[in-house]
């Protein structure tokens, strides 16, 4: 199996990318729940069908997941935590601003990690791409929204919670990655690491959720998002991620918030100011440097020996 791209891995991770991007706009939808029940319904339940679709090749891979527990552990406490974090970012900043630093962020820290955890160094390319990514981010973190989104009056704070996003999803891409990098099938990682992540968010939600029963519109905005964006999306995630490296696949999935923020446009109603377009610009331009053309380790290379 390819280590480095893959056509197949990269089409799989975009087509993940489009699922995500309807998250936001989908919220939306439900207003009076909060980002907590909507974070630990999408992902608690998503993460739950992985897991059941995943018995049999969890049951295969069982030894090696009990050999890899503290990446399997520390994958699905990132799992959990990434949910809450991100839609309360989006709830705060917007759907645009917090979808977009929330995602813009994750490939620049997977890479980090990379460089500490793996030995892997930062190139000149990877600098000027993040770089332009965290211009662009900063720009957008002082943006100002408008129209009827929902959100959007603490940029600021939720900007720093799509930072912490990020980061939880840099995480969870790495274990993942490493745990299939050791032998167990993308599939009973990924049932593992998000059916773990999942059963964690069920005390959130029961604790925050008896909003999904109040409607069928509340119900339905629960189902779409767990069956999905989450479901669906992270088994192309999981079906990438095997075939590309961990920084390459959440580089790829810049392209989510560029389909958030035009839906976010297009049928919330938001609207950025001339400072946010220009950093929805630079986190694109972020995404055009750091993958085109697209290449094994893109922006890393090994360290030397000693």
């Amino acid at each position: 199996m390819a280590q480095g791209m893959s056509f197949a891995g990269v089409a799989a991770v975009l087509v993940a990318s489009i699922l995500w991007g309807t998250t936001g706009t989908a919220a939306t939808f439900a207003p009076e729940m909060s980002p907590v029940a909507i974070g630990a319904a999408a992902m608690g339940f998503g993460g739950l069908l992985q897991a059941l679709v995943a018995l049999g090749g969890l049951r295969r891979h069982r030894a090696g997941i009990v050999r890899e527990w503290r990446c399997l552990w520390l994958g699905a406490v990132a799992v959990a935590l990434y949910p809450l974090a991100f839609y309360a970012s989006m709830r705060l900043a917007g759907v645009t601003i917090g979808t977009l630093v929330s995602l813009g962020s994750a490939p620049l820290l997977s890479a980090l990690i990379e460089y500490r955890l793996d030995g892997l160094r930062l190139s000149r390319r990877w600098m000027i791409g993040a770089a332009i990514g965290l211009v662009g981010m900063a720009l957008l973190s002082l943006a100002e929204t408008g129209g009827h989104g929902v959100g959007g009056t603490h940029p600021l704070a939720g900007a720093l919670l799509g930072l912490g996003a990020g980061f939880t999803y840099a995480l969870y891409s790495w274990t993942a990655r490493r745990m299939m990098q050791r032998g167990i099938s993308a599939r009973a990682t990924m049932g593992a690491t998000f059916g773990l992540g999942g059963l964690l968010l069920m005390p959130v939600l029961a604790l925050t959720g008896a909003g999904f029963l109040d409607s069928w519109q509340n119900a339905g905005v629960g189902i779409y998002m767990a069956v999905v964006p989450m479901f669906l999306g992270y088994l192309a995630f999981g079906y990438g991620l095997a075939r590309v490296a961990a920084s390459l696949a959440t580089t790829l999935t810049l392209f989510e918030p560029v389909v958030a923020a035009l839906l976010a446009v297009l049928v919330v109603g938001e609207r950025l100011d001339p400072l946010g377009w220009a950093g929805v610009a630079l986190v694109v331009l972020c995404l055009l440097w750091l993958t085109w053309p697209v290449r094994p380790g893109v922006g890393l290379r090994k360290a030397p020996a000693g």
